[in-house]
């Protein structure tokens, strides 16, 4: 917790959806933002080792609590929820969400966390992993899953990004 208070996580980097929001995200850095969880996290929690299995053993992507940093900037951090390697060497990620909503298409804020977690760890895509469910009861045997490819332009820009969170935090940006 301590290294993640320091650095810009993948759960900073959802929250930067314009840049307006990198001032937002440093204040909550500093200050902390009193959300320790709630039903819904809480729920997560509990699904994350039956979700994590269905994957492993539908994809081989082993479950990961590990907090890596890139290889560029040791305060730009992330902590996949999976890790393989493919046959050709390839590294892939996983991300594992459980949502109480139907989704049509992966949420903006998610697919942040997921290009970061990419950068992060030089990875080429990663397998959204979602479990929907009804009063926390899963609406499905199985969870729903998309692979979602790195995308360089929006990498370039949740870094850009994150390094300013990083300048309000060293009190290199005041307005």
């Amino acid at each position: 917790m301590r290294a993640r208070s320091r650095g810009v996580t993948a759960t900073d980097v959802a929250r930067l959806s314009s840049d307006r929001a990198i001032k937002s995200v440093a204040w909550d850095k500093l200050n902390g933002t009193g959300f320790s969880g709630n039903a819904f996290t809480d729920h997560g929690r509990v699904r994350e080792p039956a979700i994590a299995a269905w994957v492993l053993g539908e994809y081989a992507i082993e479950p990961s609590v590990a907090l890596f940093h890139s290889a560029r900037e040791r305060r730009h951090l992330a902590t996949p929820d999976g890790i393989g390697v493919t046959a050709d060497g390839n590294l892939e990620l996983a991300e594992i969400k459980t949502t109480s909503k139907p989704w049509s298409r992966i949420p903006r804020s998610y697919l942040r966390q997921v290009w970061w977690q990419q950068y992060v760890l030089g990875a080429e895509r990663t397998l959204v992993v979602w479990e929907q469910h009804v009063d926390f009861v899963p609406l499905s045997e199985d969870p729903r899953c998309q692979w979602v490819d790195r995308d360089e332009s929006e990498i370039e820009m949740l870094v850009r990004r994150a390094d300013g969170v990083l300048a309000w935090i060293r009190g290199e940006r005041r307005e």
